[in-house]
């Protein structure tokens, strides 16, 4: 049985990004609200990482910066919606000249029929130590691998929303490319891919690691 969740997601349409600047995105509202929640930047006050699937997600797609935001990290980005006027990078000051907000239910949860997804930006699969093993394995090994992240990541989603999944995850993962990159020092692989599962999935959502920083955005194919 599916269920229904509350999704809120702001845009900034005038304002453009380089894809990898979404962290940097993230920063600078965690930082600008940080009395506000702990959601907008996955933090204690100590300091201390929450380490759970993030409520608030930063993005930025086809060079928009977008906010993204699931239950209470959607009621939280309402309230400061009013309160965003202007966005700074790296000392680069953008005046919020335009900007829209789209409040809404979605469904998700386990479904009769499949569906298709690609991934709107790089999905970050895998870890430091799975990626030490992944190296080490022949290419059907490599794909059921994926398979099972995959999977992982989105009975992660659901756990986040207290979701019960009562059933299998079905999916059918296609890889279309890949790319090395360096994330915290360390070397890392993104991937490419699309996907077909038995999931119904709100568009916008984060899949993998580093959701937050706007990896693994899904949308529908």
């Amino acid at each position: 049985m599916a269920i229904q969740l509350h999704q809120t997601i702001i845009r900034f349409p005038e304002i453009r990004l380089a894809t990898r600047e979404a962290d940097k995105l993230r920063g600078y509202f965690g930082n600008l609200f940080k009395e506000q929640s702990p959601l907008l930047h996955n933090h204690l006050e100590s300091g201390e990482t929450l380490y759970r699937y993030p409520m608030v997600q930063y993005k930025v797609l086809q060079g928009v910066p977008v906010l993204m935001g699931i239950n209470e990290g959607a009621d939280l980005l309402t309230q400061l919606f009013i309160k965003i006027r202007n966005i700074d990078i790296d000392g680069r000051n953008y005046p919020v000249l335009e900007k829209n907000i789209e409040s809404k239910q979605v469904t998700t949860g386990l479904s009769d029929d499949l569906h298709a997804y690609r991934f709107e930006t790089a999905w970050m699969a895998l870890n430091q130590k799975n990626y030490a093993d992944y190296l080490k394995e022949d290419e059907q090994q490599q794909a059921r691998h994926l398979k099972a992240i995959l999977i992982g990541n989105m009975l992660s989603f659901c756990k986040a929303i207290d979701y019960q999944v009562a059933g299998n995850i079905l999916a059918n993962l296609k890889i279309t490319g890949t790319k090395e990159t360096q994330f915290k020092q360390n070397a890392m692989l993104l991937f490419e891919a699309s996907f077909v599962t038995n999931m119904l999935l709100p568009d916008n959502i984060g899949l993998g690691k580093q959701t937050a920083r706007g990896f693994g955005s899904v949308l529908s194919a």
